[in-house]
This record gives structure tokens, sequence and C-alpha cells, in this order.
């Protein structure tokens, strides 16, 4: 008996002291400075024009101009109790912290809107100790400033409908009409985006957002908002989505606003607040003509309906991402496969090897011979690659042939002999920084990377050997104009310029029908549209398709294939190379070829060959004019270095 008036005593003075701590806090709180949400979580996404484009900014809205309905789902299944306590439900939390103990997980949960507001008011969602403290303190600081309405309104207007932020732009984006007009069926589903966005979406997940929807409705009936009928008519209401149908212009610009994102996550410069900004100004690289062609040239092009897409628009001089998309509708796949995906490259990745090769003394001429090849390694182990479609010389070829056809025993047979340190190296100074395995199907771009990283080194190749580092964030400011991040490119001189000049050359062999011969050049099909000088690489694994190709204008990369994995065939490569062509034509209209291909070298010289010998031309309707430095132009013998690579002839 005792123990027990004891144990109550304790516990009581537990209380009092909690009590009156609380009180101190709030108190504190009181007296601190009042906390502006009024266009907090504000992200104002400006193109490169200076012009704010679609879905980037919230459109604030007064608790007044926001339906009942929406109003009622929310409090019913997010906080039945917001407009009894004061920040915190105490009740829920003990049992929260009871649910999750019996069962062993986190699984319940127990924020009030109002330390959702708080956590809202932050750039990121990092769960450590610190960020809690600080999310409590907010929490208490809006409770003692504002009152309920406010609060509530707060929240609607900052939390995340799928990627959309705040009711009013979730109702326009939805159901395109104003939060104040949405009906019971069309609030009850809205409201259950927020727990798990990406799940409760009724464009990505419509069975799982009625589920989300029912429950919302029981709950709101248990709550004696709505009656059982009104609840069951609104369940089996046919839902009139707008997004998807009427603003098709999105589905692919919704990738790009997602990597600005994830850029922005990452600049130490900017506050992790929003209490300290009020929102964020960002402007970005985008160029809405370039992304409208990227993505119209997609809609032409990519006809398979099921297969996925990767694309990247750049201005390889600074390193600008003018447009992008990681993929062929946002509604489906939020998966940004331009940024997030790590894919085989194929033959993409050979012009790096054969940059390291005219660097270690090989020639558009030098040769080696294209046939089915065994290669033999130390431990009894072998390695036979394969052309595309079994084509070889069964003879020798010039290295442009082998760019031009893109010749398999070639590439490997060109590894070896510079070692197989070296193709790792110069993948790792174009800034692909990777851990990659010795093996000699490296040369086949056998290693997974990512498009961005890509990107990167491409552009080193189009900025006549600078690397610049790919980005979207030019600027940020706070909603007062003050500079809180602002990038200045910083080219860096990584590669020989005239080398890399005899590289773009050898890259234009892709489409060049002077090597029409015994094989066909890998991107001859599209030649008709061209009326520019491109540098082109394609590439094609069983289950990838790439193609990357730039001047000094603009670099563009696609990728198409399957997130399963499931194999391309040679229809997909043939229509991304249309889509590739596509896009360059249209943006550079206007442009000459003195605007947009480099200027020749003074050390560099050209010399018609023929194509697949590599030797100087005899028969003009066969030449194709190559470069080469001064002093290593052809002459009437070749160079070859079959002798020295060890392999043995398949019967």
């Amino acid at each position: 008996m005792k123990k027990s008036r004891m144990g109550l005593k304790i516990l009581i003075f537990f209380l009092i002291i909690f009590t009156l701590s609380y009180c101190g806090i709030y108190l504190y709180a009181k007296m601190s400075p009042k906390l502006s949400i009024k266009g907090a979580n504000g992200y104002y996404l400006y193109d490169n024009n200076g012009e704010l484009y679609t879905n980037a900014s919230k459109d604030w809205v007064s608790l007044e101009n926001i339906s009942d309905y929406l109003i009622n789902s929310t409090i019913s299944i997010e906080d039945k109790n917001f407009y009894k306590h004061h920040g915190f439900d105490f009740l829920r939390i003990i049992k929260a912290m009871m649910i999750n103990v019996k069962s062993k997980s986190a699984s319940q949960g127990a924020s009030t809107i109002t330390q959702q507001l708080s956590k809202n008011l932050f750039l990121d969602f990092d769960k450590t100790w610190s960020r809690k403290m600080k999310e409590a303190w907010i929490t208490i600081r809006l409770e003692s400033h504002y009152n309920k309405d406010k609060i509530l309104e707060g929240y609607l207007n900052t939390i995340n409908y799928g990627g959309i932020f705040g009711i009013e732009n979730a109702s326009q984006y939805y159901f395109g009409k104003e939060a104040k007009n949405l009906s019971l069926a069309e609030a009850s589903i809205l409201a259950g985006i927020p727990k798990n966005p990406s799940k409760y979406s009724p464009l990505l997940n419509f069975d799982k957002a009625k589920e989300r929807q029912k429950i919302i409705l029981e709950s709101l009936v248990k709550n004696k908002y709505i009656s059982k009928a009104d609840a069951n008519k609104a369940y089996g209401e046919e839902l009139a989505f707008k997004r998807g149908k009427d603003d098709e212009s999105l589905k692919m610009i919704m990738y790009y606003q997602d990597a600005v994102m994830s850029e922005l996550s990452n600049i130490s410069s900017i506050p992790s607040s929003f209490t300290q900004t009020g929102g964020l100004k960002i402007y970005t690289n985008l160029n809405v003509d370039a992304q409208k062609m990227l993505e119209d040239s997609s809609n032409k092009n990519i006809t398979n309906e099921n297969i996925e897409l990767a694309g990247i628009v750049m201005d390889p001089s600074s390193g600008k991402i003018l447009a992008l998309t990681g993929g062929k509708d946002y509604d489906k796949s939020e998966f940004n496969r331009a940024t997030q995906a790590k894919r085989q490259v194929g033959s993409t990745i050979k012009p790096f090897l054969y940059y390291s090769a005219l660097e270690n003394g090989f020639t558009p001429s030098t040769t080696f011979t294209s046939e089915k090849t065994t290669f033999s390694f130390s431990g009894g182990k072998t390695y036979t690659p394969k052309n595309y479609n079994d084509k070889y010389a069964e003879g020798p070829i010039s290295l442009a042939a082998a760019i031009s056809y893109s010749d398999n025993v070639y590439a490997v047979k060109t590894h070896l002999f510079l070692g197989d340190d070296v193709l790792p190296d110069i993948l790792r100074r174009v800034g692909i920084n990777y851990s990659f395995s010795n093996l000699p199907s490296l040369a086949l771009g056998a290693e997974e990377i990512d498009m961005l990283s890509m990107m990167g080194a491409y552009a080193t190749l189009a900025n006549e050997g600078y690397k610049v580092k790919p980005y979207f964030i030019s600027k940020v400011t706070d909603m007062e104009g003050n500079v809180l991040y602002e990038y200045s490119p910083k080219p860096e001189s990584i590669l020989n310029k005239s080398t890399v000049y005899i590289l773009n050359e050898l890259l234009t062999t892709t489409y060049a029908k002077e090597f029409t011969d015994y094989n066909s050049p890998t991107c001859l099909s599209i030649l008709p549209k061209m009326t520019h000088k491109y540098a082109i690489k394609s590439g094609t694994t069983n289950t990838d398709n790439l193609i990357f190709g730039y001047n000094k204008s603009l670099l563009v990369g696609l990728w198409t294939g399957y997130d399963d994995n499931k194999s391309v065939d040679s229809t997909d490569s043939s229509n991304l190379k249309n889509m590739w062509v596509d896009i360059m034509e249209e943006y550079l209209v206007g442009k000459t070829d003195e605007e947009t291909w480099y200027e020749q070298p003074n050390n560099v010289v050209g010399v018609a060959i023929d194509p697949v010998s590599g030797e100087v031309a005899e028969n003009g309707n066969k030449a194709k004019v190559l470069y080469y430095i001064k002093g290593t132009e052809p002459t009437k013998e070749k160079s070859s270095l079959d002798d020295v690579i060890p392999t043995v002839k398949l019967e």
C-alpha cells in the first residue's frame, strides 16, 4: 500500500514538473519572434529566361477558400483532436508507442498537423535527434503565435500531394478546379495522398488510392462529419482527372523539377529551414523550348508504349542542363532514369578508349584485323567478343572504320594493347568516378554507368577537352532577393585540344556514306535528316539502346530500355536515333556549321584516305578526309599493330 502511494506521489511530482516545464517553454516561445508561415515551403522555380514555370510555385489560399470536405477529411484522418491539443497529442503518442512496442515495429505515427507543418518548414527530412528537437521547438512556437485555423491553413498550403505542393495547386493539377469547389469524392482522394504520395497518388496507383479513400470516408462517418450514405455515394462517384489528359506538356518536365530539388538538397549554403528564408527562388537552366523539343520528339519517335526513356539536353560549353526526362510519363513512374539509374553503356564508351589510343600513338589509319577472335588469358580463361550481326572484314581495318562500324574486336584489341588501366584512367579524367573491373568487356561498355556522368564525360569532348560539371541550378535567392547560392562554371582543361578535334572528326564517320562497304556506318539511316555536322556514337546491348551526339553548340544523350532488363530490338534503336536527330536539327535551326563545328588546329592536317584500309586514297569516289597530327599522316605504308596482340583465331 505504501509503495503504491509512493509511486503515485512520484508520478504526480513528475507530472507537475512536466506541466511547469511545458508552460515555461510555451511562455518563452510566446515571447520569441513570430515565425512567418505564409509562403513557407515555397519553391519558386524559374527557367533560363527568368520566367516562373509550371507547378513550381505555391498558390496560397485562405482556409475560407478550401472545401470543407477537404478540411474535414484532413483533420479526420490526420489529427482528429487537432482543435483540442496544443501541438502534441500526448495520449495518441502513448498509444502509438504501446502499439509499436507490441508489434516490434515503428508502423504507428502520432504526429499532429502542427508537427507536420513544422516538418514542412525544413528543406530535408533527416531523422536526427537534433532535427526532431528543432521541429518540436517550432511546433511550440507555431502553437503560441497562431490560432488553429491559421496553422491548418499553413499545413494545407505546404503539404505534398504527389509532387504538387499545396492544396490549390493540387486541386488544379488533379481536377482543374479551385480548392473551394472540391467535391467530397475529390477531397477524400486528395486527402489520402500526403501519407505516402507515391503509393496513394490516384494517377500512379488508383487502386491503392481508392483503398485509402475508403478509410478516409469511414473516418468521416465515425467522426460524424458525413452520413454513411454520403460516404457510399462519394466512394462510388467516377472521378474525372484533368492531369494526363488536358495537360500533356507536363509529363516530362516534372523529372527536371525533381532533378533540381535533388541538386538543391546538396547545396550546403542553403539554410536547412524555411523559417530562415520564407521560401526560395530557384533559377534553373531549364530551356522550355528545348524541353518541348525533347518531349515532342519522344512522342513522335518512341512508338513502343512499354519501353522506358531517359534523355538529357545540355550546353557543353557551360554544363547547363537545358532539358531532361527520366521516363516517358511521370504519372506512371516518378523514377528518374536520367539521374538515378545505372545501365550498361555499350559502345558509347568507345570514344574514350579511342581518345587514349590517339594519345598513345594511334592515328585514324592504324589497323587491326577484324575477324572472329578468341582472346586467351592466364588460367585458361578466354573471351570471344562478337560484332553486331556477326559481320567482320576478315582482314585489317582502320581505326576510322572501327568507329564507323563500331567493331567490337577492334575495340578489345585496342584495350588489350593499351593495357587494362588506360580506359579506367581516361574515364576518371573525364569525370566518371567509378571503380571499374579489369575485364576486356569494359571496352564494350559492359559496366553500368549513370547517364548524367556519361553526359559530363561527353561534354569534355564537345568542349574541346575542357571538363565542365553538369548542373541544373544557376542561382538561389530568398524571397527578398538575397543571393544564397550562385554557380559559376569553372572549365578545366584535361584533354589535348588537337587530339579531341581528330576524335570528333572520327565520330562523323558513324554516318559517312563513304564507309559503306562490307558493313554500314551505325548511324547512316539518319543522314538524310541532317543539315549540320555532328560527332555521334550510338551503343546497343541486349537490354539498352543509347546515343550521344554533339557539336560545340549542343550535346544530347538518350537511352531506351526496360526497367526489368527485358531485351531491346533494332527498331527501338532506330527510333532512338531518329529522336536524337530531330532534337538536334530543331534546336540548331538557322545555325551554320561555321557556328557549330570546331576550328581545325594549326598542327592538324586533313588527308583523303580509303576508309576501310586507312591508306592514302587512290579512288576519289571512296575517299574520306580524316585528320592527323602533322607528321603522323599516312603514307603508302599503313600502321598495323595486330602482331602485338596474342590471339587464337576460331576455326
